[in-house]
């Protein structure tokens, strides 16, 4: 794997061509994000630093497309990274063998994912501020699976490993 500055410098050059489709297929390849299920990238209108939309859209069951904003790579490179595996998450729960039909589990999982990093090890560490928001995040989407459901119980124990990140984060 290539060092960060490395990885800036590639991910910058691409974005200064206004290559954003290019950055993001070096980014899919270098951090082990690639999926069968995963038809490429499309963009949608420019972001700002206080909201930033990615989705994974595509009928379930057959390649799905990531629409991000075309300035994604102006922001911070490891929640771009984070966001990005979000939705690849998104594309295996899509894929008729891994399907996840539940809305609340699909979101817990890719939010747990950007905290754990278990299905993508390479994707590198965002910030505790971000850390911070992405357990809320996941903690709603558990609490909208209902109140002792068989999905809170699946789960359980994996909402103490993020209830315990959060406390280890507030240290």
């Amino acid at each position: 794997m290539k060092s960060t500055s490395e990885i800036l410098q590639i991910i910058n050059h691409y974005h200064e061509m206004g290559e954003p489709a290019l950055a993001g297929a070096f980014v899919i390849e270098e951090f082990g994000l690639a999926q069968p299920n995963f038809q490429g990238f499309e963009f949608r209108e420019k972001a700002n630093p206080d909201y930033i939309l990615m989705t994974t859209e595509g009928t379930f069951g057959t390649p799905q497309i990531i629409r991000i904003p075309e300035n994604a790579f102006e922001f911070p490179f490891p929640l771009i990274i984070n966001l990005i595996a979000h939705e690849m998450v998104h594309v295996i729960q899509k894929a008729s063998a891994t399907m996840v039909s539940d809305k609340n589990e699909r979101e817990w999982q890719a939010y747990c994912e950007m905290l754990f990093h278990h299905h993508f090890p390479l994707v590198p560490e965002c910030s505790d501020y971000h850390k911070k928001f992405f357990a809320s995040k996941a903690i709603e989407y558990y609490n909208r699976m209902g109140e002792g459901s068989e999905l809170q119980q699946k789960y359980a124990q994996q909402k103490l490993e993020v209830e315990n990140l959060v406390a280890s984060l507030s240290q």
